[in-house]
């Protein structure tokens, strides 16, 4: 339980996809003007996350990986599908993405409406890819270590979205230089947030 604590807030603070990787930022910088899409985005994101990397690790450890297919068959000990890695993972994460959106659209049109063209561009946001990714590269030991690293990474992405989109809220009253309105101080808040997230490194977990 211990090490489930660490590695979630770990994915959190220390290993964010926004501020420690800069992953999924074309949908960070374009959806985070208001604090209401932003939240909406983050836990669609949190959703997507935490269960297409688990799929994901199930998919890599059954069927992908070399030995993988043992379960079948001694004959099938040698047998590696990892080419077909990408292409499976891209698909996992594309119909829980269209799941999320058929949900959102019955239950919450405003919010559907708001997020536009970038609620089914998640499907193609490199921090959802990212997430199975890492989990594939890391070797978690277990389902358990891949839902709360992907349940982990998706907090992380929501609470990065919703830190900048209630700045930048509060920046529109500020008098900010011409030249650096918009995205200019946007980017500028980004780095500044990313440096204050390096200061968890310095956690011992």
């Amino acid at each position: 339980m211990e090490n489930l604590l660490s590695l979630f807030t770990r994915s959190v603070f220390i290993d964010n996809m926004v501020f420690a990787y800069f992953l999924g930022m074309c949908s960070y910088l374009a959806v985070s003007k208001t604090v209401k899409t932003s939240v909406g985005l983050g836990f669609a994101v949190v959703f997507v996350l935490t269960i297409t990397v688990p799929i994901n690790f199930v998919i890599e450890n059954y069927l992908l990986k070399r030995g993988a297919l043992t379960w079948l068959g001694e004959g099938f000990a040698n047998v590696d599908l990892g080419f077909l890695t990408f292409l499976v993972f891209i698909a996992v994460i594309a119909s829980m993405v269209q799941l999320v959106e058929m949900i959102i659209e019955k239950f919450s049109p405003a919010l559907y409406s708001s997020l536009g063209i970038f609620l089914p561009l998640i499907a193609v946001n490199c921090a959802i890819l990212g997430g199975s990714l890492f989990m594939k590269e890391r070797e978690y030991a277990n389902l358990a270590e891949a839902t709360v690293f992907g349940f982990g990474s998706g907090v992380g992405f929501l609470l990065a979205i919703a830190g900048i989109a209630a700045i930048r809220e509060k920046v529109r009253y500020s008098n900010v230089p011409a030249p650096l309105r918009g995205l200019g101080i946007t980017f500028i808040i980004t780095g500044l947030m990313g440096i204050a997230f390096m200061s968890f490194m310095g956690i011992k977990l």
